[in-house]
């Protein structure tokens, strides 16, 4: 049964910068990098060594817990490096393109194939860590059967991609074909959740084998915790797989084509970027080629995904595993005397302390200042009115920190991730790092179940 959603609590941050409708064909990047740290809990173990010629789809390394699950090239070339941090965790394999070779995983028909079959597919081909599953926000465990699937077919945060018109610009037999390959996946639905904010694209409107609901209000509204909690809640002992619009394509291209090829496209956004377009890239590309010459002067803050939920990177950094947006916004490095006593028509303001909150529909150029430190974590009744959740945020984050776990199963912690209470820690007024507090309590519970 189709199901409608409006919801009211949240908040649209209003950026300048947004993507200009106009997309870019592929510009092949020179280097590509693939991220253990973009998989919470994930302890890898490496399958090359830097001078290694490896083939797309080649393994780069793979789960310890788990060695089925794989990590492979986006691209053919020779693994230029690999680079490690504290106590020689691997933070990047990075590859350096060559030619366009591939491996051969075979054309198939994803209707016509078992269960079995599919899993084995997207496992050998490093695509099954585009399946994650909540709750805990982790990779998907193969051997789990989840009671259904959610695709979001939109994304609510800022500047964010219209998924309306990368879908416009998608193979329609290439997606169907992913849905018929995670159809296999669960004796559930598929679960695809559609913006009613705006028309929707005839790709997604038309594509069969999924139920259709739609979700309309404020960020997050386009985030799958928000999803699940109001169409399909979880319970203890219960699981959902999730899986991203264009991993879905990619799913799609390895039955149909044969080739892991997790080609995506990526918005260029921010205050600081001359044109923000759309281009094609494919996953893990170095992001190099799409800020040269594209930014403005001065001290910049290069953003893998979005503001809120997004992973700092270098000017010649990686795009993240998931992400299908790139950010750029000044760097806040400086120290304003009394600026609280300004009037502030410059400054985004959640509960209108300052002139520009009475300014509706103003765009802001906003930068990474936190202006002012950490400060006593008070209650102050903020954090219920941008999560539109049945859960007591400050309460839950006080049980994890108290690590009271009973208390965090009781409070909801099952049916969140960093991502849904990360408005949370942009308005929080005590400067607390919340998102980081919601991934320790996650992490908590894995260790407890295990």
């Amino acid at each position: 049964m189709s199901i409608t959603v409006r919801l009211k609590k949240g908040l649209d941050i209003r950026l300048k910068g947004k993507a200009e409708k106009k997309l870019f064909p592929e510009s092949p990047a020179a280097f590509y990098g693939v991220k253990p740290i973009d998989f919470p809990l994930l302890i890898p173990k490496l399958n090359v060594k830097t001078g290694d010629r490896v083939l797309a789809g080649s393994p780069l390394f793979h789960s310890k817990l788990r060695p089925e699950i794989l990590f492979t090239s986006p691209v053919s070339g020779i693994v230029s490096e690999i680079r490690r941090g504290e106590r020689r965790s691997l933070l990047e394999v990075v590859v350096e393109r060559e030619g366009t070779e591939h491996i051969d995983f075979g054309r198939r028909n994803a209707a016509s194939l078992s269960r079995r079959e599919i899993v084995e597919s997207l496992l050998i081909s490093g695509l099954w860590p585009s399946i994650r599953q909540r709750p805990y926000h982790i990779i998907a465990n193969p051997s789990d059967t989840p009671k259904s699937v959610f695709i979001s077919g939109f994304d609510s945060s800022p500047l964010a991609p219209d998924m309306n018109f990368v879908m416009d610009n998608t193979s329609s037999v290439l997606f169907q074909a992913g849905i018929a390959a995670i159809g296999k996946l669960t004796d559930g639905k598929i679960n695809l959740v559609l913006n009613g904010n705006s028309e929707t694209s005839e790709l997604l409107r038309r594509v069969s084998g999924v139920e259709h609901h739609h979700f309309s209000g404020p960020h997050p509204a386009g985030n799958i915790g928000v999803q699940v909690h109001h169409i399909d809640p979880l319970n203890k002992g219960e699981i959902i797989w999730f899986v991203n619009l264009q991993d879905v394509v990619a799913i799609g291209r390895l039955f149909e084509e044969g080739v892991y090829k997790p080609e995506r496209i990526v918005a260029v956004t921010g205050s600081e970027v001359l044109a923000p377009a759309y281009h094609t890239v494919r996953s893990g590309a170095s992001v190099k080629a799409l800020l040269d010459n594209n930014t403005g002067e001065g001290d910049k803050r290069y953003i893998s995904g979005n503001v809120l939920t997004g992973t700092r990177i270098d000017y010649d950094g990686f795009l993240g595993y998931y992400d299908s947006q790139l950010t750029v916004i000044p760097e806040g490095k400086y120290f304003e005397f009394f600026g609280w006593m300004m009037p502030g028509f410059g400054k985004f303001s959640f509960s209108k302390a300052f002139a520009s909150g009475f300014i509706p529909g103003k765009e802001y150029s906003l930068d990474t200042n936190y202006h002012g430190g950490e400060r006593a974590f008070v209650m102050t009744g903020q954090y219920e009115k941008v999560v539109p959740m049945d859960i007591y945020p400050m309460q839950l984050l006080k049980a994890i920190l108290a690590e009271d776990i009973d208390l965090m199963e009781n409070l909801g912690i099952y049916e969140v991730a960093e991502e849904d209470l990360a408005l949370c820690e942009y308005i929080c007024s005590s400067k607390i790092d919340i998102q980081a507090i919601v991934r320790k309590g996650l992490n908590l519970m894995v260790k407890e179940m295990n």
